[in-house]
């Protein structure tokens, strides 16, 4: 299996490769040879995919993370990974550290992860621990060319100013002056110019309603 095999079998599900980095013995993981690659949502095309599956329509709870472990075990089957999750409870696995290695995401203005295609709302859906080392992709940081840096200033109650104030935040959710936020994505992400206009208006509001 080949990583153009990888990619074929992950666009059939609306993911993508987000990252990737060879992993060596000091690395705490089961293997210590081949390459750790993160998997996130290729958007806009995921939500449509996404939605049309048996986990978002059985009125179950997490059926997003649900649906990412039938999706990742079967794909580490297919190709000799290993899946790994960014859930599922303690102890959580540090894949903001994994993503920063990968040389395709950085700590953007408001210390959220920002990504070279995915921006702000770059998200992890698994890793996979693969056998084969990857081709590394890397990518300059998107911040370092934003001069007005929006986000920074872009959150409605002041959330992000000295850390992210995350009473403020959900206090802002659940008031009327909150639902842009609610119905359309967090007002700060909206603002990065990455990836701007890619994630739909419905596959925001989800999240933002799992997060509240």
């Amino acid at each position: 299996m080949t990583g153009s095999a990888l990619d074929d079998a992950l666009a059939l599900h609306g993911l993508q490769v987000a990252g990737a980095f060879q992993i060596s013995a000091d690395d705490a993981l089961p293997r210590k040879d081949g390459s750790l690659i993160l998997i996130s949502p290729a958007e806009p095309a995921f939500w449509p995919i996404f939605t049309a599956t048996t986990e978002y329509h059985d009125g179950q709870s997490d059926p997003m993370d649900r649906w990412s472990r039938r999706i990742g075990d079967a794909l580490a089957q297919d190709f000799g990974a290993l899946a790994l999750y960014p859930f599922g409870g303690a102890p959580f696995l540090p894949f903001y550290t994994w993503a920063l290695r990968s040389g395709r995401a950085w700590a953007s203005p408001i210390g959220f992860l920002v990504h070279d295609t995915g921006g702000l709302f770059i998200s992890y859906r698994m890793a996979l621990l693969v056998p084969w080392v990857a081709s590394p992709s890397t990518s300059p940081r998107p911040c370092d060319s934003c001069t007005d840096q929006p986000c920074a200033n872009a959150c409605p109650v002041g959330a992000f100013a000295g850390g992210y104030d995350v009473t403020a935040c959900k206090d802002h959710l659940r008031s009327p002056a909150g639902q842009d936020c609610m119905t359309q994505g967090c007002a700060a992400r909206r603002t990065c110019p990455v990836g701007q206009g890619t994630r739909l208006p419905t596959h925001a509001a989800f999240h933002m309603r799992s997060f509240l």
